[in-house]
């Protein structure tokens, strides 16, 4: 029987293209408006802010906190139905961006994850994109 596998974004949307290519060099990219200076992630066309079309691209450090989690026991998705339990926690990163995702390199989720834990991103490998997953910063 065949390993199942993880459900994968589409990499060629026209708003988030950029920042999947970017996860093929190990890059997290996110978008800062030009004309208010505001943070913006998911990436889209438009300024949420103030509306203006004028957004710049950077890339993060991949360093962040732990803003708050799940832990995920139960799952009927073939992928991840093996995996449990594991955590899902909105992260933090220093630039500003709020990403959702998952905390890896734990050995139990349920005590090793807590609310402000610093984490870094940490890149699953596809085919045509990464998957930014998040582990403990080593202190």
């Amino acid at each position: 029987m065949n390993e199942p596998v993880r459900p994968l974004p589409r990499a060629d949307e026209f708003d988030t293209r950029e920042f999947w290519e970017g996860t093929k060099q190990h890059e997290f990219r996110y978008q800062q408006c030009n004309q208010c200076d505001e943070v913006v992630f998911y990436p889209r066309r438009h300024c949420p802010g103030c509306t203006a079309g004028e957004l710049i691209w950077k890339v993060s450090t991949g360093k962040g906190t732990v803003y708050t989690y799940s832990v995920v026991r139960q799952s009927y998705h073939p992928f991840f139905r093996n995996r449990v339990p594991y955590a899902v926690a909105w992260i933090d990163l220093e630039e500003g961006p709020r990403i959702l995702s998952n905390v890896v390199g734990v050995d139990d989720p349920l005590n090793d994850v807590s609310i402000g834990m610093a984490v870094q991103v940490e890149w699953e490998e596809h085919e045509n994109l990464n998957i930014p997953l998040f582990k403990p910063l080593a202190s």
